[in-house]
């Protein structure tokens, strides 16, 4: 059975719903793709900064989501070595951390009906020989074309493949993450505290009054991790016995953290230089969100840029989109083509440099904390001062009006 949408998005994470709800609030119908059975949200929260709640309010859904968690007051960092404690900028306007689960409940609230197909895994991609369209396989056996396909799921892109972009790279940094629940409210400051021990990283981020995100990032491979199921017990022992030395308050957190927001992942990126020069579309065919460019959570910008490209994306296609409606003719295919072509050659033009700043900026940040090489940590702090003086610039960004 072949079906025709104006749009398919493949993937329902943050960057593919945020896709699909920017071109519905520009009149243009999509349709996502998602392999699950029903919404899901990678990780436990995820830290949106003021160039992602501009984007957002864009979308219609900052006011909504400020409702479920407190902005950050201040950043606030402890090295465990020397007692040492250090209060830099953390953002240039609004920072707030948010349930994952949250973010993506209310963005699909928002999509019509229907929008989103679960169960609908992509197994290839193609091009009509006859009208260059894409064209999706999926695993029950139907095919899909449409005039437009966005890949927006995530780092193992099947969309991605197509467009033959380098596999992202891995970094030797595990990442723990979940939710402590304290029913009678906490009295931790709202504030974002990364401690510092050799050679880890734990942080702290109270969503609300009465709920904390924390994580932990450990380098090299977690003893016995080949063996480890990621079961929530097996996790939290873990993370236990990787921070003996941190305060008796951060030991506490882990041990009482909700089981089911355990997660344990190794981290990936895409290289800067390979963001430089990917060639993130083909024809009718495009990426966003992690299938474009994942990169580190050192930056906090993960999501903010996900939600970016989406204002971008449905930007540059709505008005060409509504322009090929109406033509007619002979030449109609080839035109459609070149327009549609032209409307993502400017996404990605649009978005490529800030990209290159963002991952330039996060492999260095993680370079830095996986090495061992004092040569290697001199050499990403000098680029460090050079490339990036101001190391919260990339939160002035304004990708603009949808």
């Amino acid at each position: 059975m072949e079906e025709e949408e104006e749009v398919v998005i493949v993937g329902v994470g943050i960057s593919g719903l945020a896709t699909a709800l920017a071109l519905h609030r520009k009149g243009v119908r999509s349709v996502v793709l998602e392999r699950s059975e029903s919404l899901r949200a990678t990780g436990a929260a995820i830290g949106i900064i003021t160039n992602g709640w501009l984007a957002l309010h864009q979308l219609g859904v900052a006011s909504k989501l400020r409702l479920t968690a407190l902005p950050i007051q201040r950043g606030r960092d402890i090295w465990l070595h020397n007692g040492k404690h250090q209060a830099p900028p953390l953002a240039i306007g609004e920072a707030r951390c948010l349930k994952r689960s949250d973010l993506v409940t209310i963005l699909e609230e928002n999509l019509p009906v229907g929008s989103i197909r679960f169960g609908s895994q992509v197994l290839a991609v193609k091009l009509d020989r006859v009208t260059s369209c894409p064209v999706v396989e999926l695993n029950n056996g139907s095919v899909i074309k449409s005039r437009v396909l966005i890949g927006c799921e995530g780092a193992h892109s099947v969309v991605a493949d197509y467009l033959e972009l380098t596999p992202p790279k891995l970094f030797s940094i595990w990442a723990v993450s979940g939710f402590t629940n304290y029913p009678s409210g906490h009295e931790f400051p709202i504030e974002f505290l990364p401690v510092r021990g050799e050679p880890l990283v734990m942080g702290r981020i109270p969503i609300d009054h009465k709920l904390a995100y924390w994580f932990l990032a450990l380098v090299g491979p977690p003893e016995g991790h080949s063996s480890i199921p990621m079961d929530p017990e097996p996790i939290r022992q873990l993370s236990l016995q990787s921070i003996k030395n941190f305060p008796i308050e951060m030991m506490e957190m882990i041990a009482n953290s909700e089981s089911d927001s355990l997660s344990l992942t190794r981290l990936r990126y895409r290289a800067p230089w390979d963001i430089l020069l990917g060639r993130f579309h083909k024809v009718m065919v495009a990426v966003a969100g992690d299938a474009m460019y994942v990169m580190g959570p050192f930056l906090g910008q993960g999501g903010s840029a996900g939600v970016e490209d989406a204002i971008v994306v449905a930007r540059c296609l709505a008005h060409t989109l509504k322009q090929v409606e109406s033509t007619a003719g002979s030449g109609r295919r080839t035109i459609v083509i070149s327009k549609v072509g032209e409307a993502l050659d400017q996404y990605v033009k649009e978005r490529r440099m800030k990209l290159v700043q963002l991952s330039t900026q996060t492999y260095l940040v993680g370079s830095l904390i996986q090495t061992s090489s004092s040569v290697v940590k001199f050499g990403c702090i000098i680029l460090m001062i050079l490339l990036f003086n101001n190391p919260i610039a990339h939160s002035r960004y304004n990708c603009g009006q949808l």
